[in-house]
C-alpha cells in the first residue's frame, strides 16, 4: 500500500497573481505557507481487475474513460500501467471548498502516489508542474499555480511566476523567532460557508483576459502588497505584516461581488474590533476560512467563539508532499 500526504496552505500575500491570464502578461508574485492539515491518498493493487475509487463518492469501473472524477481520470491517463487494476482512496483533514487549496493538494498527492506505485521518483518542481498541467491545461480550470507548488514544496515559500511560464520557488528568509511568533499569532476560523473557487476565479480570469483596467490595477497592487509583505516578514515587522493583510483584504474584496457577503463582513469587523491587526478570507473568496493576525489572541478567540465560529489551530509544514508508507 502506498500512502501519501500533501499539505493544505494559507496565502500570506500576493494571492491572485498566480493565474496565467495575469502572470503571462505582467509576472506574478506571492508568498504561501503549507500547514499541518493534509490531504491523504492511498493506492493499492486490488485482487481483481477494475478501477476502484473511494472519495466523497464510490466508483467501480472497468475502463478509464468511464471514471467520473476528472482529476483522477486525467492523472491516470499520464501513467501507462500494464493493466487497469488499481484502487485509490482519498481522505482529508478539512473538506474541499474551504479556500485552503485542497484540489491542488489532492492532485500532487495523487501524482506522488502513482509515481511511487510505479517505483518512480519525482522532484517537487516537476511534481508541481505535472499537477498544474493536469488541472489547468488538461481540465481547463481557471485557477492559479500556487496550490500545486506550495503543496509540493511545503514551507513558507515565495513564488515568482514568470511570463514564460517558469515558476521560481525560494524559502522566505525569516528568522526563527519571527517564524514562531507568526505561527502563534495567525488564527484560522471557519465561516461555515463552502464554495467553488472556479466560479469566482473564472470572473477574474475573464476580466484579466479582456484587459479590464480595474482588475489589472487591482492585481498590480496586490502583487506589490505581496512584495511589501515579504519585506515586512523578513525584517520581523509582524504588526506591519498584519496591517498589510487588512489592506490586501480591502482590495481583494473589490475584485468580485461574490468575494464576501454581509455575514463575512460582520465577522471581519468584529475581529478587527477584538484585537486583530489585520486579516482576510483565505482562497478565492465567498466562504471558507477567515485568517487573522492578532497578538491579543485570547480576546479574538473569545469574540469569534461567541459569534459561533470554529477555530482550526495549525502549525507550518516544511515537508511538502510526502510518501508516508510504501
Amino acid at each position: 500500500m502506498i500512502i501519501v500526504r500533501s499539505p493544505l496552505r494559507v496565502t500570506l500575500g500576493g494571492g491572485g497573481t498566480d493565474l496565467p491570464s495575469y502572470y503571462r502578461e505582467h509576472g506574478g508574485f506571492l508568498i504561501a505557507a503549507a500547514i499541518d492539515k493534509f490531504v491523504y491518498v492511498t493506492v493499492i493493487r486490488p485482487f481483481v481487475p477494475g478501477i476502484y475509487l473511494k472519495y466523497s463518492k464510490i466508483e467501480h469501473v472497468n475502463n478509464l474513460d468511464d471514471v467520473e472524477h476528472p482529476i483522477i481520470r486525467e492523472t491516470l491517463r499520464t501513467f501507462n500501467f500494464a493493466s487497469q487494476q488499481i484502487e485509490i482512496t482519498t481522505l482529508a483533514d478539512i473538506p474541499a471548498g474551504t479556500g485552503l487549496g485542497s484540489s491542488g493538494s489532492f492532485t500532487t498527492a495523487l501524482l506522488r502516489a502513482l509515481h511511487a506505485h510505479s517505483h518512480g521518483l519525482i522532484h517537487p518542481q516537476e511534481l508541481a508542474e505535472q499537477a498544474c498541467h493536469i488541472e489547468i491545461d488538461r481540465l481547463g480550470e481557471p485557477i492559479g499555480k500556487q496550490d500545486q507548488y506550495i503543496a509540493a514544496f511545503g514551507g513558507i515559500t515565495c513564488f515568482h511566476f514568470h511570463k514564460d511560464g517558469r515558476v521560481e520557488a525560494a524559502s522566505l528568509a525569516i528568522d526563527e523567532e519571527t517564524r514562531f511568533n507568526l505561527q502563534d499569532n495567525l488564527l484560522l476560523f471557519f465561516t461555515g460557508f463552502s464554495r467553488s473557487a472556479s466560479n469566482i476565479l473564472k470572473d477574474q480570469d475573464t476580466r484579466t483576459k479582456k484587459n479590464d483596467s480595474s482588475m489589472i490595477d487591482n492585481l498590480h497592487f496586490v502583487k506589490e502588497l505581496g512584495l511589501r509583505s515579504k519585506a515586512a516578514l523578513e525584517s520581523g515587522d509582524l504588526i506591519g505584516f498584519g496591517r498589510l493583510m487588512h489592506e490586501h483584504w480591502e482590495h481583494k474584496r473589490k475584485r468580485s461581488g461574490g468575494m464576501s457577503n454581509p455575514k463575512i463582513d460582520e465577522w471581519y469587523n468584529l475581529a478587527m474590533a477584538s484585537g486583530a491587526t489585520g486579516g482576510k478570507l483565505i482562497g478565492a473568496g465567498g466562504g471558507g476560512f477567515l485568517m487573522f493576525y492578532a497578538e491579543d489572541k485570547a480576546r479574538l478567540r473569545h469574540a469569534m467563539r461567541q459569534a459561533g465560529l470554529t477555530e482550526v489551530r495549525f502549525h507550518f509544514d516544511f515537508e511538502g508532499t510526502k510518501v508516508m508508507a510504501q
